[in-house]
């Protein structure tokens, strides 16, 4: 049956509000990132002078505190990937084992990342605070008096570190969910063969839950690398990017430019961000892919 360019038309009014909603919301403020990266633009001023390629050359060759906030994002990103996502995986195969109470427990664990990431912040900074700190009163009580005034966000050695515990204690909860909806999906039948051949709980895990789990973990790969490189919140609200720089993170630093007017150079800084993201997401999924095909 051939449509008729009416019928065309009334299908095309179906989805004409998500489109003119992406072409709004997404593509036009992206568009109009790259046209303000070539401009040098204090965000007020109609007069934009245009720079061409020299922001960028700037930022490429001649900003190592972006490269240094890059590099905190990243340490704070591999922390993330390993410690958080493990600690995920692991509450979430005790969850799937049908203890007692499985649903407090899903609620419970999925509670830090729906609250909001100032707040959390707010707290974790009175957490950390080396004069009233909870944390320090903690462990003078235990023994360690050492800690009493110690100041776990104005060391450049323990700031970094602080703040990622933070991130990894609100962000473990996404993986939780999405690990624990992967393995509610792998059929029981599995087990109960392998138990009869003999395999243990190990062996189980290693044959059937890892093969079966690897596309659930690119996700959960893929999200933690853009939520750990893009945070700002937690950052915002703990440390400012203190001490002398030490926590500051590509959101901060973009932050920080167009406080100070350069709107354009704050945008060309956002751009290399954006590609180094894709870059990373695509070839996290191009190792998956040839992960899988190597499994096959």
């Amino acid at each position: 049956m051939k449509i008729t360019a009416k019928e065309k038309a009334q299908n095309f009014t179906f989805i004409l509000p998500a489109l003119v909603l992406f072409l709004v919301f997404s593509l036009y403020p992206i568009l109009r990132t790259f046209q303000l990266s070539v401009f040098q633009w204090n965000g007020i001023d109609r007069h934009m002078t245009f720079v061409g390629l020299a922001q960028y050359k700037d930022i490429l060759f001649n900003n190592p505190m972006f490269w240094s906030s890059m590099a905190n994002a990243g340490i704070i990103t591999a922390l993330a990937l390993t410690l958080q996502n493990g600690l995920a995986l692991l509450l979430a195969l005790l969850v799937t084992r049908n203890i007692r109470g499985e649903n407090v427990y899903r609620t419970i664990f999925f509670l830090p990342p729906v609250l909001s990431g100032i707040v959390i912040g707010l707290i974790w900074k009175f957490v950390y605070d080396g004069n009233f700190g909870i944390l320090n009163y903690f462990l003078s009580a235990i023994g360690f008096t050492g800690f009493h005034d110690f100041a776990w966000l104005g060391n450049v050695k323990t700031a970094l570190f602080s703040v990622a515990i933070v991130h990894m204690w609100r962000g473990f909860g996404y993986g939780f969910i999405i690990l624990l909806a992967g393995l509610q999906t792998i059929p029981v039948e599995l087990y109960e063969a392998a138990e009869v051949d003999g395999a243990d709980s190990w062996h189980q895990f290693k044959n059937i839950t890892v093969p079966l789990l690897i596309p659930i973990f690119v996700i959960v790969a893929i999200l933690t690398i853009l939520g750990s490189m893009q945070i700002f919140d937690l950052i915002y609200s703990m440390t400012g990017g203190g001490p002398a720089g030490h926590t500051d993170v590509p959101i901060t630093k973009i932050y920080m430019y167009m406080n100070n007017g350069e709107f354009g150079y704050s945008t060309a800084m956002a751009v290399i961000f954006g590609v180094v993201l894709l870059i990373v997401s695509f070839a996290q999924i191009y190792a998956s892919k040839k992960l899988n095909y190597n499994e096959k």
